[in-house]
C-alpha cells in the first residue's frame, strides 16, 4: 500500500472550507472583545488602566489556559504517568508512531477505568501526554489499540491542544461570567447580559463546530498512519458498545473529559462526530485503499487544523496591527 496513496486517502475540501470559515468566524469574535476598549480609550470614553487592563486580563487567562492544558487534563482524569519500565508495549507503539508522525514522542498515562477510552493533550508536540483507560488496553485487539493511538498522535500533530484553546476561551470564559453575575446586573446591564448571552451562543457554536471537525482530521490522520481505517471502525465500534455497559458512578468520574475522548461518554454529544458518519468517512478511505494506485504526483497533504492554527496565528497578527492604528 503506497505512501503517496495514503496522503490522498479521505481528503476532504468541504471539511478545509468549514474549519477556514469557522476560524474566521472565532478571529471576529476575538476581535470583537479585544478592539472595542481600545476604540473607546482613543475616544476618551475608557481611561487607559480599563482598557489595557481588560485587554491584559483576556490575554492572560488565554495564555494560562495554553500553558496548563497537559496538566489540567490529566489532574482532571486522575492519570498516572507511566514509565517505559512500566508499559513497554505501550511506549514501543508511542515511539514508533510519533516517529511516523514526525513528532517527539509524547508522554504516556493510564487512567484506572472500565470505561474503553483515550485521549491526548498537550500546548504543543514538546509538551504533550496521551492517555489510556484501563478498559480500553483489556477490551481492545493490538491492532486496534495502535489505530486509537494513531489517532491521538494526529491530534497532537495537527496541534489541537493550541486549536481548541483558542476556539474554546471565549464560550468557557462567558459561561462563567454569566452564571456568576449577580441579579443586580442583570436588571441594570440588561442589554449588555444579553449581548454576552449572544456572544456565548456564537462562541459555543464555533468551539463545537471545529471540535467535530479535528475529530475527522484526526480520524483521517490515523489511516494515513496505519494504513488501516478498518482496526479504527472495529475500535470505534467496540468503544461505542461498550459505554452503555459501564456503570454510571464510572461515566461520571471521568464526564469532564467527554471533549477530549475519542468517543464521548454520551454517544449523542455535540463535541464529536456522530459516530455512523465517523464509520461511514472510515469505509471510504477503506474502499479508496483497496483501489489501483494511478500514476499521478499525490500532492502534500496538508492538515485542516493546522490550517485553522496559521490563520489563528494571522489573525491574531491583525488584531495587534488594528490597535496600534487605532492607539495612534
Amino acid at each position: 500500500m503506497g505512501l503517496m496513496r495514503r496522503r490522498e486517502c479521505g481528503r476532504d475540501f468541504t471539511l478545509s472550507a468549514r474549519m477556514g470559515v469557522t476560524t474566521l468566524l472565532l478571529v471576529g469574535l476575538y476581535l470583537a472583545a479585544l478592539v472595542p476598549p481600545l476604540w473607546l480609550f482613543q475616544h476618551g470614553i475608557f481611561p487607559a488602566r480599563l482598557a489595557f487592563g481588560f485587554d491584559g486580563v483576556v490575554l492572560v487567562l488565554l495564555g494560562l489556559q495554553y500553558a496548563s492544558l497537559d496538566r489540567m487534563a490529566i489532574r482532571a482524569s486522575r492519570a498516572r504517568i507511566v514509565e517505559p519500565d512500566d508499559a513497554p508495549k505501550l511506549h514501543a507503539v508511542l515511539g514508533r508512531l510519533a516517529g511516523l508522525a514526525d513528532v517527539p514522542k509524547p508522554r504516556a498515562a493510564v487512567v484506572e477505568s472500565e470505561l474503553p477510552n483515550a485521549f491526548a493533550a498537550g500546548r504543543n508536540p514538546l509538551h504533550s501526554t496521551i492517555a489510556v483507560t484501563r478498559g480500553l488496553v483489556e477490551r481492545l485487539e493490538p491492532e486496534e489499540i495502535e489505530a486509537v493511538l494513531a489517532h491521538e498522535i494526529s491530534h497532537i500533530a495537527n496541534r489541537d491542544g493550541a486549536v481548541m484553546t483558542f476556539a474554546s476561551f471565549p464560550s468557557l470564559t462567558l459561561r462563567e461570567a454569566i452564571r456568576s453575575a449577580p441579579w443586580k446586573v442583570w436588571v441594570f446591564g440588561f442589554p449588555l447580559m444579553l449581548l454576552a448571552c449572544a456572544f456565548y451562543a456564537v462562541g459555543l457554536g464555533i468551539m463545537l463546530t471545529i471540535s467535530r471537525c479535528r475529530e475527522y482530521a484526526a480520524d483521517r490522520g490515523a489511516v494515513l498512519l496505519t494504513g488501516t481505517p478498518e482496526q479504527l471502525m472495529s475500535a470505534l465500534q467496540k468503544i461505542a458498545d461498550a459505554i452503555p455497559r459501564i456503570p454510571s458512578t464510572d461515566l461520571r468520574a471521568v464526564s469532564q473529559m467527554s471533549a477530549l475522548f475519542i468517543l464521548p461518554t454520551n454517544l449523542r454529544a455535540l463535541t464529536h462526530p456522530p459516530l455512523e458518519r465517523r464509520l461511514a468517512r472510515l469505509e471510504e478511505m477503506s474502499r479508496e485503499l483497496g483501489r489501483p494506485e494511478t500514476p499521478t504526483r499525490a500532492a502534500p497533504a496538508t492538515s485542516n487544523v493546522v490550517f485553522a492554527v496559521t490563520a489563528f496565528a494571522v489573525a491574531l497578527a491583525v488584531i495587534l496591527t488594528i490597535g496600534l492604528v487605532v492607539l495612534r
